[in-house]
Protein backbone atom coordinates (compact mmCIF):
# COMPACT_ATOMS: atom_id res chain seq x y z
CA UNK A 1 0.00 0.00 0.00
CA UNK A 2 2.80 2.44 0.72
CA UNK A 3 4.80 1.76 -2.43
CA UNK A 4 1.59 2.62 -4.57
CA UNK A 5 1.18 5.77 -2.27
CA UNK A 6 4.42 6.70 -3.37
CA UNK A 7 4.27 5.78 -6.99
CA UNK A 8 1.26 7.82 -7.04
CA UNK A 9 3.43 10.57 -5.20
CA UNK A 10 6.26 10.10 -7.61
CA UNK A 11 3.60 10.56 -10.76
CA UNK A 12 1.01 13.38 -9.32
CA UNK A 13 3.22 14.89 -6.96
CA UNK A 14 0.24 15.93 -5.04
CA UNK A 15 -1.87 13.03 -2.91
CA UNK A 16 -4.79 13.42 -0.71
CA UNK A 17 -4.24 10.91 2.00
CA UNK A 18 -4.71 10.39 6.02
CA UNK A 19 -1.78 11.81 8.04
CA UNK A 20 -0.41 8.68 9.47
CA UNK A 21 -0.05 6.86 6.08
CA UNK A 22 1.72 10.49 4.77
CA UNK A 23 3.95 10.30 7.31
CA UNK A 24 4.83 6.81 6.63
CA UNK A 25 5.21 7.27 2.96
CA UNK A 26 6.85 10.45 2.75
CA UNK A 27 10.49 8.77 4.22
CA UNK A 28 10.29 6.41 1.24
CA UNK A 29 9.70 9.32 -1.35
CA UNK A 30 12.41 11.61 0.26
CA UNK A 31 14.89 7.94 -0.18
CA UNK A 32 13.97 7.68 -3.77
CA UNK A 33 14.18 11.11 -4.49
CA UNK A 34 17.73 11.22 -2.70
CA UNK A 35 18.63 7.80 -5.10
CA UNK A 36 17.56 9.53 -8.65
CA UNK A 37 20.21 12.84 -6.66
CA UNK A 38 23.05 9.95 -6.59
CA UNK A 39 22.30 8.64 -10.47
CA UNK A 40 24.60 5.27 -10.34
CA UNK A 41 23.44 2.52 -11.20
CA UNK A 42 23.30 1.28 -8.03
CA UNK A 43 20.42 3.90 -6.93
CA UNK A 44 18.94 3.03 -10.33
CA UNK A 45 18.51 -0.33 -9.31
CA UNK A 46 17.45 -0.15 -5.84
CA UNK A 47 14.75 2.39 -6.97
CA UNK A 48 13.36 -0.25 -9.87
CA UNK A 49 13.31 -2.62 -6.57
CA UNK A 50 11.42 -0.58 -4.52
CA UNK A 51 8.85 1.42 -6.94
CA UNK A 52 8.69 -1.36 -9.61
CA UNK A 53 7.56 1.15 -12.50
CA UNK A 54 10.46 1.66 -14.79
CA UNK A 55 8.35 4.92 -15.79
CA UNK A 56 8.45 6.52 -12.52
CA UNK A 57 11.98 5.47 -11.95
CA UNK A 58 13.04 7.12 -15.54
CA UNK A 59 10.96 10.02 -14.11
CA UNK A 60 13.19 10.18 -10.71
CA UNK A 61 16.48 10.43 -12.83
CA UNK A 62 15.45 12.29 -15.44
CA UNK A 63 13.31 15.03 -13.57
CA UNK A 64 13.40 14.80 -10.43
CA UNK A 65 16.59 14.00 -9.28
CA UNK A 66 18.01 17.10 -10.97
CA UNK A 67 15.23 19.52 -9.81
CA UNK A 68 16.45 18.66 -6.35
CA UNK A 69 20.13 18.29 -6.96
CA UNK A 70 21.27 21.63 -4.35
CA UNK A 71 18.38 20.52 -1.54
CA UNK A 72 19.38 18.62 0.86
CA UNK A 73 16.40 17.43 1.86
CA UNK A 74 12.85 17.51 2.45
CA UNK A 75 11.52 17.24 -0.84
CA UNK A 76 7.61 16.66 0.84
CA UNK A 77 5.17 18.66 2.49
CA UNK A 78 2.22 18.01 4.21
CA UNK A 79 -0.90 20.46 4.64
CA UNK A 80 -3.94 19.57 7.05
CA UNK A 81 -6.93 19.73 4.81
CA UNK A 82 -9.33 18.74 7.41
CA UNK A 83 -11.11 15.74 8.81
CA UNK A 84 -13.06 12.75 6.48
CA UNK A 85 -16.21 12.74 6.50
CA UNK A 86 -16.67 9.06 7.72
CA UNK A 87 -14.52 8.45 10.70
CA UNK A 88 -13.53 11.93 11.23
CA UNK A 89 -9.87 10.62 10.34
CA UNK A 90 -7.08 13.72 10.22
CA UNK A 91 -6.56 14.33 6.31
CA UNK A 92 -3.21 15.71 4.53
CA UNK A 93 -2.23 16.77 0.87
CA UNK A 94 1.24 14.87 0.81
CA UNK A 95 2.75 16.95 -2.38
CA UNK A 96 6.44 17.76 -3.33
CA UNK A 97 8.07 20.62 -2.42
CA UNK A 98 8.84 23.06 -5.34
CA UNK A 99 6.45 21.64 -7.99
CA UNK A 100 5.25 23.66 -10.89
CA UNK A 101 2.08 24.97 -10.60
CA UNK A 102 -0.25 23.92 -13.07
Amino acid sequence: MLRNLAVSVLTHERVRTTEAKAKEVRRLVDRIITWGKRGDLHARRLTVRQVGSRTVVKRVFDELGPRYQNRPGGYTRMLKIGYRQGDNAPMVLLELVDRPMA
